[in-house]
């Protein structure tokens, strides 16, 4: 999830702040001729007005540790609410996009104390495990196993956990699309780890390909590296290519994508781009 576009989908798609309370969304009916997309669970409600207040105002805040602390107050107060897990999940954006790790994964785990199957938080929990997890981590492989299940078991919840009701359908499949790229990502980065590369070139193809509207350059640079390491210069070139005009020279990203290149230029007999097919 460190790709921008979560928060714009989300915000338009109404799954932020306040927009599930009370009022339940209008049921769609598929166009003619095409079958119906896969219907999410019910929205989750307020029970009274009160409620849907304390929501509201903390829903407003916007400092990640104000947040925190409004979400804990709404969750003492409303202990049966079913809006707690969507100030949690606010939370969670919130520190992950001030990338504060620690505290992103303590809110997903939050979110998931809540809804067990909600599947943003289970690819909250699973990216900073896969990335953060060192092989000399005492319960690395623990870490690896509860990565990976959380990241499959996304795939599936993204269509029955995610309310689809009432929601425009092209914006509902970009989220869903989104969510599913990050999930393959989550799983081409282990695999990739682990160096199983072809089944990382799997993942991380299938990562890119379910959300193309903004790809995710190091899901394209590991793809690259996959490919390298499988002998596959050229195809490799074309990603390094494009892992390189997607990143800025002097970031970590950038500058692994730009050595990746040169070093396949070299291999390849000094032709910047893979000839064409």
């Amino acid at each position: 999830m460190k790709r921008t576009a979560i928060i714009t989908i989300i915000t338009v798609l109404g799954i932020s702040a306040g927009s599930f309370a009370q009022n339940k969304p209008a049921a769609q009916t598929a166009p003619a001729g095409q079958a119906a997309a896969p219907v999410g669970k019910r929205p989750p409600q307020a029970k009274t007005q009160p409620e849907f207040e304390a929501y509201k105002a903390a829903a407003a805040i916007t400092d990640p540790t104000a947040q925190e602390k409004a979400a804990d107050d709404f969750a003492a107060k409303f202990p049966d609410s079913e809006l707690r897990p969507l100030l949690y999940k606010s939370v969670m954006h919130s520190y992950q996009q001030a990338n504060n790790a620690d505290k992103m994964l303590a809110m997903s785990q939050k979110v998931l104390s809540f809804d067990p199957d909600e599947p943003e938080a289970l690819l909250g929990v699973s990216q900073v495990l896969a990335e953060r997890t060192r092989d000399t981590d005492l319960d690395k492989d623990q870490k690896i196993a509860e990565a990976r299940k959380d990241s499959q078991r996304a795939l599936v919840t993204v269509d029955t956990d995610v309310p689809s009701s009432g929601y425009p359908p092209e914006q509902l499949a970009a989220f869903k699309g989104f969510l599913r790229s990050e999930a393959y990502a989550i799983l081409g980065t282990l695999d990739f780890n682990a160096k199983a590369y072809a089944d990382a070139e799997g993942n991380l193809r299938k990562s890119i390909d379910a959300f193309p509207q903004q790809v995710d350059p190091i899901a394209v640079f590991r793809l690259s590296v996959a490919l390298d390491m499988q002998n596959k210069y050229p195809e490799a070139l074309k990603f390094a290519n494009q892992a390189v005009d997607l990143t800025k020279p002097g970031t970590a990203a950038g500058d692994a994508a730009r050595k990746e290149k040169d070093r396949l230029i070299q291999l390849i007999g000094g032709i910047s781009e893979p000839p064409a097919k």
